[in-house]
């Protein structure tokens, strides 16, 4: 890897590893579906502009179909359950469960019709995932956390569809346009959501909440999709899916750190067993094209 690339990978693994303690903190004082509206708009604002100088939107609406499948996989529905789940659980349990998002993408390949030829190596992989997942669920977690766990199962799910529909509908369709559109639509969808459910905030968030926020946006966000970008071009979009391996040790150590969330035995243990499994799980399956190797926020892991 070149020293670019290492510094664009660095740079990625921290940004798709620190939303977690900030959406922590946001859910503290916003509902989430207000944390999800912030988010998409000002991102939206930041990215959809630079799509239209490209002239990338046209081209992109033409789709429509599978952009609106897309966005409800990939963001609509994994941004708002992530946010609730957050609310049960720590930060950085919801990035170690996301880590399990490549092997749902072998459960998704198999309902599309595309059933990837598995070795016993991938076998194994797929039952040391389910393993480490167990190991979290059932030793680091509480019985009143699962509720928890299963809004991170539609995360999962979602990161995992999310990419599919690229790789099949539109992996010829430039991705900042995609991205942006996306962004838009769900903070257009959010925002007769959030006056319906009376999600709007009644007072003026915290300093800390309008930080994270911003960073959630412009970091974790729109940023970061630069960054994937220009990683793939760099060292090829194979070896820049590995970034879906250091998302969460940077989701630990920030939780540990920052909120003093713990990290038990069963922690590691989950962690360590669970990333063995993804990593079994992709050995050998066909490259994906670069915007279908990650969605927004992580694909899937993001947003």
């Amino acid at each position: 890897m070149t020293r670019r690339g290492l510094f664009l990978f660095v740079a990625l693994g921290i940004a798709w590893g620190i939303p977690y303690l900030f959406i922590k903190v946001a859910v503290g004082e916003l509902e989430p579906a207000m944390v999800v509206l912030a988010r998409a708009g000002l991102a939206t604002i930041l990215l959809l502009p630079l799509a239209f100088f490209r002239r990338e939107v046209g081209q992109v609406l033409r789709r429509w179909k599978p952009l609106l499948a897309y966005t409800v996989a990939e963001i609509i529905l994994p941004w708002y359950f992530l946010s609730s789940a957050e609310q049960r659980i720590p930060s950085s349990t919801a990035g170690l469960l996301l880590a399990t998002v490549p092997l749902a993408g072998v459960a998704v390949a198999f309902v599309l019709g595309r059933p990837e030829k598995l070795s016993v190596l991938n076998w194994l992989g797929l039952g040391a995932g389910m393993l480490g997942v167990a190991i979290l669920v059932g030793f680091d977690l509480a019985g009143s956390d699962l509720i928890g766990v299963a809004e991170m199962a539609v995360v999962v799910v979602g990161y995992a569809v999310g990419p599919a529909i690229l790789a099949r509908w539109m992996s010829d369709l430039p991705g900042v346009g995609v991205v942006s559109l996306s962004l838009a639509i769900t903070a257009v969808v959010y925002i007769p959501f959030v006056l319906l459910t009376g999600a709007w905030p009644s007072a003026w968030p915290s300093a800390s909440v309008i930080v994270s926020i911003v960073v959630l946006a412009v970091i974790c966000s729109a940023l970061a999709f630069l960054l994937m970008l220009a990683l793939v071009g760099e060292i090829g979009p194979v070896k820049a899916t590995t970034i879906t391996y250091v998302n969460p040790a940077v989701a630990i150590i920030a939780g540990a750190l920052v909120l003093g969330e713990r990290v038990t035995v069963w922690t590691i243990v989950g962690f360590a067993v669970v990333l063995a499994g993804s990593y079994l799980v992709t050995l050998k399956r066909p490259a994906r094209t670069p915007i279908a190797a990650e969605g927004p926020e992580q694909a899937a892991a993001t947003d």
